[in-house]
C-alpha cells in the first residue's frame, strides 16, 4: 500500500520529534553548538537540527546514530507497560492503544536519515585515514543506513517499530 510520506509523518509525528530531540541531545552532550532546530513540520525533511562543526569522529557518530539509540529505547519503554495488559490479561484499554501508537511511532523514526549517513560517511573517510577503528567499522553501517532508508518504502521502519514495541515485549513476557 502506497501512502504519501507526509501523511505517514503526520500520523507518526511523535517519532519525528523524538528523532530530532535525540540529535540535539547528543549535540548538547558532546558540546556541539546547536544553531537551529525544527522538531516537526509538514515538508521534507519533517524535522532537522542544524549544528556547528563537529571535530571528532566519536561525536559525529553519536550525533548521527543517536536517534537509533534514543528512539529504540523510548519505543520499548513506552510499549512494554502498554502491551503487558494485552498479553498477560487480555485487557484492552484505550490508554494502552494510545501508548502503543506512541511507542511504535517513535520506533518507526529510529533509523538515521540519508543526510545522517552522508555526514557520517564524510567524517568516517577523514578519520579512517588516521586509523580510527570506530570510523573503519562504520563504513558498513553507513551502507546499511542507506539500504534501510530505501527499504522504508516497503514499510521496514514500521516493521522495526513493531518489532521493538510488540515483538520484543512479547518475547520477554513469554519467558516470564
Amino acid at each position: 500500500m502506497i501512502i504519501p510520506g507526509f501523511i505517514v509523518c503526520i500520523a507518526t509525528f511523535p517519532g519525528v520529534i523524538v528523532h530530532e530531540f535525540a540529535h540535539m541531545l547528543f549535540c548538547k552532550i558532546r558540546k556541539v553548538p546547536v544553531i537551529d532546530v525544527c522538531f516537526f513540520r509538514i515538508g521534507n525533511p519533517a524535522g532537522y537540527v542544524v549544528h556547528g562543526q563537529i571535530n571528532d569522529f566519536t561525536t559525529a557518530f553519536l550525533v548521527s546514530v543517536g536517534p537509533f539509540i534514543i528512539n529504540s529505547v523510548f519505543c520499548f519503554l513506552i510499549c512494554l507497560p502498554a502491551y503487558t495488559p494485552f498479553y498477560a490479561f487480555g485487557i484492552k484499554e484505550p490508554l494502552s492503544y494510545f501508548l502503543l501508537w506512541l511507542g511504535i511511532s517513535i520506533g518507526m523514526h529510529a533509523f538515521p536519515s540519508t543526510q545522517d549517513a552522508k555526514n557520517l560517511w564524510h567524517h568516517a573517510k577523514e578519520s579512517a585515514g588516521r586509523c580510527n577503528p570506530l570510523a573503519i567499522i562504520s563504513f558498513p553501517l553507513v551502507i546499511l543506513i542507506y539500504v534501510v532508508n530505501i527499504l522504508t518504502f516497503f514499510w521496514l521502519d514500521y516493521l522495526y517499530g513493531f518489532a521493538i514495541g510488540i515483538g520484543l515485549p512479547t518475547l520477554i513476557l513469554s519467558q516470564i
